[in-house]
């Protein structure tokens, strides 16, 4: 074997080890039955302050803790699996080395419940207003936080929150994670001609995208 044909062989073994080790490194871990650790822990925090029944938070996954994540995937239209994945940790707002595509998830459920049929730019708006709450101190400041909210957004409520995303909310959703915001700084949106509520008519308004007014 000469030289330059050694030399690309091993070229060709180094790019495809390269690529198993990438895909190994960037593969997010997931806690189900059996895991020990600190986001466990988390997402034992979480479902006994919301009420769901845990035991103890111990940083143990163990049937109790299954089952609470399993009710918990039940009533936020998740799939019902008892294993915390991608997206059932970004709708506790539980950061995980694929933080950013859990808000995405997150994000995007939101906007494809109050926005679908709306342009796309106000597709966007909607989502860049529930950011612009995180930042605001009258608001929690997660993600998750901002949308469970009691009161906040009757998609949660009227069960729309769990129906099937919309395709164009995942690119909505990360425009507006990328900084984009077309409600410019606001902080409420509202249909006109659905809402009766004085305070809410009473606010200054931005702009208007389609259906939704968007106010100060």
């Amino acid at each position: 074997m000469n030289t330059k044909k050694f030399l690309f062989i091993f070229i060709i073994i180094i790019v495809a080890f390269s690529g198993f080790v990438w895909r190994f490194a960037t593969t997010p871990t997931l806690s189900k039955l059996g895991s020990r650790g600190e986001e466990v822990r988390q997402i034992q925090t979480k479902l006994k302050n919301w009420g769901y029944n845990i035991s103890s938070i111990d940083g143990i996954y163990g049937l109790n803790t299954r089952n609470a994540v399993m009710q918990f995937q039940r009533n936020n239209g998740l799939s019902v699996d008892g294993i915390a994945g991608a997206q059932t940790l970004g709708a506790m707002g539980i950061r995980s080395s694929n933080a950013y595509e859990n808000n995405v998830q997150l994000l995007a459920r939101m906007i494809s419940a109050e926005a679908r049929g709306e342009p796309y730019t106000g597709q966007v708006a909607v989502g860049a207003v529930i950011l612009n709450r995180v930042k605001h101190p009258s608001f929690p400041n997660t993600n998750s936080g901002v949308i469970y909210q009691p009161g906040a957004f009757t998609a949660i409520t009227d069960g729309q929150y769990n129906t099937a995303i919309v395709a164009s909310s995942y690119n909505a959703a990360r425009d507006a994670l990328n900084g984009w915001d077309p409600s410019y700084g606001s902080i409420y949106y509202y249909n006109p001609a659905k809402t009766t509520n004085r305070w809410i008519l009473s606010r200054p308004v931005v702009t208007r995208i389609g259906r939704h007014v968007f106010a100060k």
